[in-house]
């Protein structure tokens, strides 16, 4: 059988010489960068360009983070019946010509608050789509032994690439205006799109044809879940630190920039640090993870990170402070990656194959729909009780996860747990290592998805 890897690599495949790999993984950084673009652009484009009021950003914002809420468990179910390749290139497709129409309208001078917020309701559609599939299209294509190698190598690949697309969404902003900024955005989907199609490895969607409602194959990912101590245990936990984070994030660079009188480029600077930490703890967790144990690793993750928002509650202005919430983030978000990367891998290890989609959807859907009720949380709370009280009550949520994850027996694992049982590894699936023969990776293909972390929960 013919490979697209390396035989001769030793008795570890490599997977950056895996051609479908490189593929995936290529697409889906050049889509995480288009969409930092994006984060970066619109709200530029509402407030400078369109005069958005406080209101009418909120209800932008709003309306993206909407439909994972809405559609992510109706996305899963619909990756597990369907192709989960042609499903992430229709929405990638899909956010490209949403995102198009923007340019064109402004062009015409024609672009309105309106137009903007559906366009952000129909990128968020489309991106629901396109991340229930990418997300649990690495467990069918990558031998399970492998999968915390190539979650720690796509975390902190995505890391990097989020904080250059900052950046180049700046750059392009300023070259070009912010409408025009977003034509990178577009060309990413288009790359994305690309990249995906030209996966070779084969894939094997289960059959709609015993006639069974989309609702019922929902409730059976629901059921499953929730039968499972381990999935429901990290569920859980990704839930309540989303909501934490939510709180905390909503209010964090109101607090920074106006309360502490942080100035923009410092600004960005702590936060290019924070993307360094992800970075940092998602190629580390492999390693953490086998000299800890997984589950020791996570707690102890989890424990760190309501420490690492002392410094913000204790700052004042001055380039002292600037330094300590600078460090305190690069922590804070080693934490996520490590642990994010680990629990992600943990999930995909101990989920059937025809239950990927799925058990990665209820996680999307209760952590996208803790996001807005605790932006509101934090709107209600920030008025009544001020900025700093709020961001304390947000730092002692983030204890509620790790309360979640002391009490199972999750906090004691020390070695990956095995797979369900299964059929082998496709024939285009890399193959793990073993004692008895060198390894020889048949053609296959790999890996994660281009969203927020933190909605597979890191910290």
């Amino acid at each position: 059988m013919t490979s697209s890897a390396d035989s001769s690599s030793g008795t570890r495949p490599s997977l950056w010489r895996h051609r479908d790999f490189r593929r995936y993984l290529s697409g889906q950084a050049v889509s995480v960068t288009g969409s930092s673009i994006s984060t970066m652009v619109i709200p530029v484009l509402a407030v400078l360009e369109l005069g958005a009021t406080t209101a009418e950003v909120a209800w932008l914002t709003f309306l993206g983070q909407l439909p994972p809420a809405l559609m992510a468990l109706h996305a899963g179910a619909l990756a597990d019946r369907h192709s989960k390749r042609k499903q992430m290139i229709a929405g990638d497709l899909v956010s490209a010509a949403a995102l198009a129409s923007v340019p064109v309208a402004a062009a015409l001078d024609r672009l309105s608050l309106t137009q903007l917020m559906v366009v952000a309701a129909v990128q968020g559609a489309a991106g629901v789509l396109h991340d229930a599939a990418a997300i649990s299209l690495l467990p069918s294509l990558v031998d399970r032994s492998l999968l915390q190698r190539s979650n720690s190598r796509i975390g902190g690949l995505f890391a990097v690439a989020a904080t250059a697309g900052s950046n180049l969404g700046a750059a392009l902003t300023a070259l070009l205006g912010p409408a025009r900024a977003l034509l990178g955005d577009v060309l990413s989907y288009l790359v994305s799109a690309w990249c995906t199609a030209r996966i070779q490895a084969p894939e094997s969607p289960r059959s709609a044809a015993e006639g069974r409602r989309l609702h019922t194959e929902i409730g059976e990912g629901l059921r499953y879940v929730n039968g499972d101590h381990r999935l429901r245990t990290l569920t859980l936990v990704n839930a309540t630190t989303s909501f934490a984070l939510a709180l905390l994030n909503t209010l964090w660079a109101l607090y920074l920039l106006r309360s502490l009188a942080m100035s923009a480029t410092a600004f960005g600077v702590v936060l290019g640090l924070g993307a360094l930490g992800a970075a940092a703890g998602a190629l580390a967790a492999p390693s953490l993870a086998a000299r800890y144990g997984p589950g020791p690793m996570m707690l102890a993750a989890l424990a760190i990170t309501p420490l690492t928002q002392v410094p913000l509650l204790l700052a004042s202005s001055g380039l002292v402070w600037q330094f300590a919430i600078g460090a305190a983030l690069f922590l804070q978000l080693a934490c996520a990656g490590a642990a994010g990367t680990t629990q992600r891998t943990i999930r995909q290890v101990v989920t059937a194959d025809g239950m990927q989609a799925r058990m990665q959807a209820v996680s999307t859907w209760l952590t996208s729909g803790a996001r807005p009720v605790a932006a509101l949380l934090a709107g209600g709370l920030g008025t009544w009780i001020g900025v700093r009280p709020t961001l304390g009550a947000g730092t002692c949520l983030l204890v509620v996860p790790l309360v979640v994850l002391y009490r199972s027996p999750l906090r004691s694992l020390l070695d990956m747990p095995s797979s369900p049982g299964m059929a082998s590894p496709s024939a285009g699936a890399v193959t793990a290592p073993t004692p008895s023969r060198p390894i020889v990776p048949d053609p296959a293909v790999a890996v994660d998805v281009r969203h927020d972390p933190s909605s597979e929960g890191g910290p």
